[in-house]
């Protein structure tokens, strides 16, 4: 029969054990982060951060909403937490008062981003009157006036028509409209199916790099910064932590986008590239410190763009947005841009 002293000396390691379990009690449930995003390659790297599982605090509860003012009204209503969007978004969001900050810019096109004529409009003169595709209220709309002035007409010469991206190559293919702005994959549907139409500017042209006006970013909600900083903070990581494993896999990285997208994977990479790398023709995707330096939340220059990085763009698209007729005022950056989960990401990340 075991001795008292023995029986203690088996017992001593599951006491140990129950009074570890006592002290810290069950393992605390992952926070959930509900995200949106459009089906396109440039927002895929939050299924990487699901997938892999890169920051196990948060749980990446991950929407399709291809309409990115749908996907602002449900971050309004608290339905949301987060969306991956095109960056124009800041300065209307901040003069209607409504609580989504911008965090941070991600992407650079630098060529995705064209303009498409269809075969029987020879010349920019010939769209006068006419009917172009864009999304209204996004930088599509931007893009083609800029681009229009540029070319000796007025931003309000055409008739804007407002369609999401496969809309879009519909219009185009079925003569609905004259012109569109569409990007990767779908500007290559309309040059393939659409004989004789051609694209007159891509955004890979020094002119459009510039002023990096063309590019994407990340809204999160005023409640969620407010009153989650820390789970704001890691989820920021978990974005930059997936485009860091895309570049050290982008085989794998462009798979798993590919499936959250229901996507082929050449249409993944004819956006983001195979290799990891800025890609000509499709998008720059910008690392933490690229981020960080352009929002200038780090020192060192800007990636690309103005010299003044998120001030830049935000004074050109609040610009552009009281010629359109969709705000009024000249506001600051500091109304609608908050830096506090990306400084939390680069304090976190170094």
């Amino acid at each position: 029969m075991p001795t008292r002293s023995r029986l203690s000396r088996a017992l001593r390691p599951a006491a140990a054990l129950l009074a570890a379990c006592l002290l810290t009690g069950p393992a605390a449930a992952a926070e959930k982060v509900r995200v949106s995003l459009f089906s396109w390659p440039g927002y895929g790297f939050w299924f990487i951060a699901k997938e892999k599982n890169l920051v196990p605090e948060i749980d990446l509860d991950i929407q399709i909403i291809e309409d990115p003012y749908q996907s602002f009204s449900a971050m309004a209503a608290g339905q949301l937490d987060i969306t991956s969007s095109t960056v124009e978004y800041g300065p209307i969001a901040a003069e209607k008062k409504i609580p989504v900050k911008f965090v941070t810019y991600t992407n650079p096109s630098i060529g995705t981003d064209k303009i498409i004529l269809a075969p029987d409009i020879k010349s920019p003169a010939e769209l006068k009157g006419k009917k172009v595709a864009v999304m209204e209220g996004g930088l599509t709309q931007i893009y083609m006036g800029i681009w229009l002035e540029r070319n000796g007409l007025k931003f309000n010469d055409v008739q804007y028509v407002n369609v999401i991206m496969d809309d879009a190559v519909g219009a185009m293919v079925s003569g609905q409209v004259a012109a569109g702005e569409l990007w990767e994959p779908f500007a290559s549907k309309v040059l393939q199916n659409l004989k004789g139409s051609r694209y007159v500017t891509t955004s890979a042209e020094p002119f459009w790099k510039g002023n990096a006006l063309l590019g994407d970013g990340m809204y999160m909600t005023e409640a969620m910064i407010k009153d989650k900083p820390a789970v704001a903070g890691l989820a920021m990581q978990a974005y930059f932590k997936a485009v860091a494993y895309w570049k050290a896999h982008p085989a794998e990285g462009n798979d798993i986008i590919a499936k959250g997208l229901k996507f082929g994977v050449p249409d993944v990479e004819l956006v983001i590239g195979k290799d990891g790398v800025p890609f000509d023709g499709g998008i720059w995707v910008f690392n933490l410190d690229e981020a960080a330096r352009f929002m200038r939340v780090k020192d060192g220059a800007v990636p690309m763009g103005g010299p003044n990085g998120i001030q830049d763009h935000w004074k050109l698209t609040n610009e552009w947005w009281i010629k359109f007729g969709l705000m009024k005022e000249t506001l600051p950056p500091e109304a609608g841009v908050e830096l506090g989960p990306l400084k939390a990401a680069v304090a976190a990340m170094p």
